[in-house]
């Protein structure tokens, strides 16, 4: 004797109302509230946030295009007419023209030669398992922790005694071996998470280590390689210590301390409309490079998370 069950509701088509029993239980009042609660909260702390961090550079600039009577009687109101001469007396006058070009000498090669030899370390230290591998990846990571100011006399005689004391191309080293330790260590965790699927490819169509890696892992690197440039861009270009100490040639000077000269060339007397038109220039060219490249610093953050 067969017995007939009772079949299982099938589910409702497309198009078709659903019953109430089939409808996701909604949340309860006191989650929804504390979800708006929490968003609120969070919103009003990131307008916080971004109002003292945009103020600041507002009012800079605002005041690179007053006077100095200005400055002083209405440092709150905007300028009563726009005071270009303010940029053009900074840029001539105060020599900044000369110490932007200097900078951006330093600072281009020593970020080209730290991507270039950081890029290098690092996939050695992520692709390849040899003696010692762990020793020099934890040397560099102590780099990271070493004060640059325990340094900086050693750092003196040693520069002074190669003959590169006041030598654009003796910043551009000491900087390339101020930034290797985090660039190392930063990239090291981004080629880790690529696939070596394609790197063994490679060698098997019989490509050489090295144009496995210039030509295939390291453009698949990129944004790795912007999220970490776009950091040693910063802290080279607003770098003030090691130029300070090893850069006392006048006519070698930096954005930095282009900036202190200005500030303390008259004494009581400051330009001050000129500082705070040199000011901007210097935070121009920073600005500009992480609104171009911010969705690629964001995607090298968030590459070891989603892959």
């Amino acid at each position: 004797m067969k017995t007939t069950e009772t079949p299982a509701p099938l589910p409702a088509e497309s198009g078709a109302p659903l019953a109430k029993e089939d409808l996701p239980p909604a949340l309860p009042p006191k989650e929804k509230k504390e979800g708006t609660v929490l968003n609120v909260f969070s919103h009003g702390v990131l307008v916080i946030w971004a109002i003292m961090v945009v103020m600041p550079l507002l009012w800079a600039v605002m005041t690179s295009f007053k006077d100095d009577r200005s400055i002083f009687s209405s440092p709150w109101s905007l300028p009563d007419s726009l005071h270009f001469d303010n940029w053009s007396r900074a840029w001539t006058q105060a020599n900044m023209s000369d110490y932007f070009l200097n900078t951006v000498l330093v600072v281009g090669g020593s970020l080209i030669g730290t991507l270039v030899l950081g890029s290098m370390a690092a996939y050695v230290l992520a692709r390849f398992d040899f003696p010692g591998n762990r020793f020099i990846y934890y040397l560099f990571i102590g780099g990271m922790s070493f004060p640059i100011m325990l340094a900086l006399v050693p750092l003196f005689y040693v520069v002074n005694n190669m003959g590169l004391l006041n030598t654009i191309h003796g910043l551009i080293l000491v900087y390339i071996a101020y930034s290797l330790p985090f660039t190392v260590f930063f990239l090291t965790a981004f080629f880790r998470t690529l696939p070596t699927s394609i790197a063994e490819a490679a060698f098997v169509d019989g490509a050489s280590h090295s144009r496995t890696f210039f030509q295939i892992m390291l453009p698949m690197a990129k944004p790795g390689l912007i999220s970490v440039g776009i950091f040693n861009f910063l802290g080279q270009w607003n770098q003030y210590m090691l130029p300070t100490v090893l850069n006392t040639d006048p006519d070698k000077r930096v954005l930095t301390q282009g900036l202190v000269q200005l500030a303390v060339s008259q004494g009581y007397k400051g330009d001050w409309s000129g500082l705070f038109a040199g000011l901007v220039m210097a935070m121009l060219p920073v600005l500009a490079a992480y609104i171009i490249f911010q969705r690629q610093v964001v995607q090298g953050l968030t590459a070891g998370a989603l892959k």
